[in-house]
């Protein structure tokens, strides 16, 4: 579904909260399976999605919220996300799940205070190019369905295998 209003814009972006906590009941071994030979475990990918979650939020929201110029910018995406695979190691999946619906609930919730004026208001990031929290979370959407396809997948595979023996 494309997001038309901002309401439902915000409500597609919570969406995946209760996908990812139907994950819970998943065991340790699983969440540290790579997806596919040579990919991130599950641990990893929630990591991944939860510390750019984690970077916007401090880095864009809470400085639009503070009234302060905005700090985030263009990251080398194969250093964040070999920090998000580091990372994903030092917590359980139960905390990652946390963390991940933790920072998800409290960009969603800035979001829906805010009016459309504001949610719509351009400002500049700390490359000076445009950021406005609308087209952060459009943009993050198809973000969102490639890591949950890619879960999708892995979750058949998984079951597949434990069928067969």
């Amino acid at each position: 579904m494309a997001a038309k209003t901002n309401t439902q814009l915000i409500q597609e972006y919570e969406s995946l909260i209760p996908y990812i906590e139907s994950l819970d009941h998943l065991e340790a071994s699983i969440w540290d399976t790579p997806l596919e030979p040579g990919k991130w475990s599950l641990k990893d990918l929630l990591c991944h999605l939860m510390l750019w979650d984690k970077y916007f939020y401090e880095a864009a929201f809470v400085s639009i919220r503070e009234g302060r110029p905005l700090t985030s910018q263009h990251l080398n995406f194969n250093e964040f996300n070999a920090n998000a695979i580091r990372y994903a190691e030092t917590v359980t999946a139960e905390e990652a799940i946390r963390q991940f619906v933790l920072y998800r609930r409290i960009i969603t919730g800035y979001a829906a205070s805010l009016s459309d004026e504001a949610l719509e208001q351009t400002y500049k990031d700390g490359d000076g190019k445009p950021f406005s929290i609308r087209k952060h979370l459009r943009g993050f959407l198809p973000h969102d369905k490639h890591h949950k396809k890619q879960i999708e997948k892995f979750l058949k595979t998984v079951q597949a295998v434990k069928t067969d023996s």
